[in-house]
Parts: structure tokens; C-alpha cells; sequence
């Protein structure tokens, strides 16, 4: 531990409340993916760790406190979804057929990516989860015996990438439908897509919510068969 961080015990929770607030401001200025809010925080996180030499554990543990908001807030999705409850049942089949498929090619695409580059077992159902909700995630990478922090890491960047490239990949293939736009970012990216489907409209939101949950349980379901195939 750090002579800085030694005694401060909120320095986790103080610098990524900032570094989030900074990242939220400046997007504001600058509306463009590379200052996305998340993203912009998870480079001031990095650099003040690097800065006043915290070791990954202190900081995690000091900032304890924000990760177990994770799940009620996760839950309190639930809210928005159940405003859309007219558009779940008339397009039932769709979404769950769509959830499916995404979870189908998240597992496929990690199975292909591994067998090419060679990867272990191990890191193979470390990166198994990552397209999941970081609770989901870690306790599935725990039971399959994977690597929970790579596992944090891979969850992170697949829902970094998925906030950022949303809309230029939605524009680029003309997919202009509210529940698909929702779905894909719940499914692909979890609680970091749902943000961006916050942002870009109620319904996106809500049917990323419900993607969120659903990929879970999905995921969940199909890994005792996916993890046997290498």
C-alpha cells in the first residue's frame, strides 16, 4: 500500500465519483464516443492509481461501496421495462429470439477467438462472461474456475466498446428500431450499453434492461455445454 493511500479509506469511491463527474462535464463540452463519460472516467481512474501507486486491491476496496449499488441498480431497470410492458408482449417472440441469437454469437465468436489464438482452458472461461453483468460474470467465471479479474477486465471493455460504437455501428447498418437498438446493447454490452440505450431513448433502456437479465440467465444456462468444447 501507498504511503498516499495508507488511512484514506473512501480514496476509491472519492476518485471514481470525480473522475466521472469530470468525464460527464467534459462530454458535455465535447459530445463525440472518444469522451464518452465511462470511458474518459476509466482513464483518470488508471492514472490516478499509476499516480499516487495503488495497488488495484486498496483501490477496489475502497471503492466497495459503489460496487455494491451494482445489483439494486441493476434490478431498478426493472422500473422503465415495466412502462414498456405494451411493447414487451407485442414484440415477445423478437426479443427473445433476438437475446438468444446474441448470446448464441457472444459464446460462438469467444469459442472461435480461443481455439485461433491458442488460448488455455483457464482463459477460455475467463473470457467466457463477458458480455454479462459484472455479478453474473464473476460468480460464473468463479464456478467455471476462470480468472475473475481478467474477467472484471474483458466485462468492462466488451461494455466500453458496446457504449462507444453503438451508434456509428446502429447508423452504419440503418438499424433504427428502438427494441433492436435496446436489445443489441443490452445483450452485447450489459449495464454500460444500457446507459448508452438510456441516452439515446426511453424504450432502447427498457429493452436493455430486460436484455441485460436475460442474457444472464442465457449465458448462465448454456455454459456446461460451451465450456466442455475446449
Amino acid at each position: 500500500m501507498s504511503p498516499f493511500f495508507e488511512g484514506s479509506l473512501y480514496f476509491g469511491l472519492f476518485i471514481t465519483i470525480l473522475a466521472y463527474v469530470i468525464g460527464v462535464r467534459l462530454y458535455g463540452k465535447f459530445p463525440y464516443a472518444i469522451f464518452t463519460p465511462l470511458l474518459v472516467a476509466d482513464f483518470i481512474v488508471v492514472a490516478a492509481l499509476l499516480l499516487f501507486r495503488v495497488e488495484y486491491a486498496d483501490y477496489h476496496r475502497s471503492a466497495r461501496f459503489l460496487e455494491m449499488l451494482l445489483t439494486p441498480a441493476t434490478i431498478c431497470l426493472a422500473i422503465p421495462l415495466y412502462k414498456q410492458l405494451d411493447i414487451l408482449k407485442k414484440n415477445f417472440r423478437a426479443i427473445f429470439i433476438g437475446i438468444a441469437a446474441g448470446v448464441f454469437a457472444n459464446s460462438v465468436g469467444v469459442l472461435i477467438l480461443s481455439r485461433f489464438f491458442g488460448f488455455s482452458h483457464e482463459l477460455y472461461v475467463t473470457l467466457f462472461p463477458k458480455s454479462v453483468t459484472s455479478p453474473i460474470g464473476i460468480g460464473l467465471s468463479e464456478e467455471l474456475g476462470g480468472i475473475v479479474t481478467l474477467t472484471v477486465a474483458s466485462i468492462i471493455v466488451s461494455g466500453m466498446f458496446g457504449n462507444v460504437t453503438a451508434e456509428p455501428i446502429y447508423r452504419l447498418f440503418r438499424v433504427t428500431d428502438p427494441v433492436a437498438r435496446g436489445i443489441g446493447l443490452g445483450t452485447a454490452s450489459h449495464a454500460m450499453g444500457a446507459a448508452k440505450a438510456f441516452q439515446l431513448g426511453e424504450i432502447e433502456g427498457a429493452m436493455s434492461g430486460l436484455a441485460i437479465v436475460i442474457t444472464g440467465l442465457f449465458t448462465v444456462a448454456v455454459a456446461p455445454f460451451f465450456v466442455n468444447l475446449l
